[in-house]
Parts: structure tokens; sequence; C-alpha cells
């Protein structure tokens, strides 16, 4: 179920809400230019046991526009006023590349998170990383003549990733962008989501990292984007690997993208083994 939550610091934040809180609540924050959709198979997987919150981090899809100082930790405070809003005592945070900076922001400042779930995010970004994110941000800029020159565009980039393009990437797709006068736009704004990326390389790693007290589970994903190369690498996550005290760490030969738009039964069980066998801490 889709609803509008005030938190508590004013902002307006879409979530989607699914499940029973059997086992706990689980709440997943998405990647730079997703929303709450990107979730889907997580959330899918998740719901019979747990309450799934999914979200749009602010400046995307049908949450307010982002601050003009936005960056990862500004987006954290809004998951951190979202859990105080929604009364969730012990929730088990999961987070999607810029999702996974968020959470793992959250969980530092929180004592009472249950568990943490990184799907290939908080590592130690690089000139790699630039040159593989900023050229995929350019539909953002474009004005665009029918929703269906969007979904056209949209599909060859996701294809070229080994996406496996369906009717749900195509929903994803159009709720991304939205209608001014004549023609469509992506919902979220350029300049701002490019602040938000670049503020992966100011995260406070060592603070951070240092300060998760809750068990967490790392999935890297090492399968080459462009060029042969992947957006992280196992070496970027090095000192986020050393310092999280009760750290669990798994790698998947798919690459950044396909982790979340194609399913991935050897990532949910492995998540299922960490949310089971006491990956999440009581």
């Amino acid at each position: 179920m889709g609803e509008y939550v005030t938190v508590n610091n004013g902002q307006n934040l879409y979530i989607y809400r699914t499940g029973q809180n059997n086992k706990g609540t689980i709440i997943a924050a998405h990647g730079l230019t997703g929303n709450h959709k990107q979730m889907h198979f997580f959330q899918q997987a998740f719901s019979e046991d747990y309450q799934f919150i999914s979200y749009d981090v602010r400046g995307r899809g049908l949450s307010d526009r982002q601050d003009t100082n936005t960056s990862i930790n500004k987006h954290a405070d809004d998951l951190v006023e979202l859990i105080e809003t929604l009364n969730i005592k012990e929730p088990i945070l999961m987070g999607y590349s810029m999702g996974a900076y968020i959470a793992a922001i959250a969980a530092s400042r929180l004592s009472h998170v249950k568990g943490l779930i990184l799907l290939d995010g908080a590592g130690e970004a690089d000139d790699t990383t630039r040159d593989l994110v900023i050229p995929s941000l350019g539909r953002l800029e474009k004005t665009y003549a029918s929703a269906e020159d969007y979904v056209k565009e949209t599909k060859h980039l996701y294809e070229n990733l080994n996406i496996h393009w369906d009717t749900r990437l195509e929903d994803i797709a159009r709720y991304e962008i939205k209608q001014v006068g004549s023609s469509f736009t992506h919902r979220s704004d350029y300049d701002l989501t490019k602040q938000d990326f670049e503020s992966f390389y100011t995260f406070d790693i060592h603070g951070v990292t240092s300060s998760i007290t809750c068990n967490t589970l790392l999935m890297i994903a090492t399968g080459a984007m462009k060029d042969n190369k992947s957006l992280f690498t196992e070496e970027s996550y090095h000192h986020t690997r050393n310092n999280i005290r009760h750290l669990q760490t798994e790698i998947t030969p798919v690459n950044h993208y396909e982790l979340v738009f194609n399913k991935q039964p050897d990532v949910l069980k492995h998540i299922q083994q960490f949310l089971t066998n006491g990956g999440a801490s009581s």
C-alpha cells in the first residue's frame, strides 16, 4: 500500500508498505536515480514474514524535492526521521547503492537498529565510479516528446546492462517521469542528483562504519558494467569490511544493476539466511 508520511522534520516521503510485522520491519532505501519500485524483488521476497517499507528518497518518485544542500547525510536525516515518525522500535535497514550509504549512516546514529543489509554500496567511490555513473545521469536533463520516447531510451540503456526488460521495468520507467505541458521530463533534478552522487566522495567511511554496532550483511556485485569494470570492487570495501564489527560479506558475480533489476535467487537466499540464522541481532 502506498501512502505519504510527513516526517517530524516536515518533509513528505512517499512510502510503500507491505507484509505483516511477524518478524520485524525492514526499511529499504533505493539507489541514486531509482525509486521505491527498484526494491520490488526484495519487497516481494520478504513481505510474508516482515513488514517491508520501501520509500522514495527525496528528489525521487513522489517524495518532496531534496534540499539545495542535499547529500547522503541529509537523506540519512530523513531516514532517521521516518523511523522515528513511524515509531519503529528495531528496524532492519536495507540499502542499495546510494541507499546503502544512507542506511549505513542511519545505522551508525541509532542504537536500536536490529540489522543492516548493504547491497553494493557504502564503500569508497573512485574515478571509475564517476566514469560509470555520470553518463547515466544524462536522461535527467532531457525533455522527451512522449513517455514512450523515455521508455524506449531507458529500455536500451538497461538492456545494455544485461537487464531483462519486462512490464515491471516499463512501469518503473513511467513512474520516473512527469508531464510538463506537452512534453515529459524526469522527476529528479539533474544538478541535485549529481550533488547527491558527489557526496559519496565525502562519506566518512571510518567514522560511520566504526559506529555501526548491529550485525551487517554486505553484498558486493563484481560483474562488469562497461569496459570490463564494475561500479565498486572488493578493494572499494576494504575499510568498510575492516571497521564494521559484526559483518558477513558475500560476493555475487552479477553487475551493480542486475543486483536489483533482475531477480537474484542466490542473493535473496543469503539475505534470508542472514535474517534467519541470527544475522539480525536481538
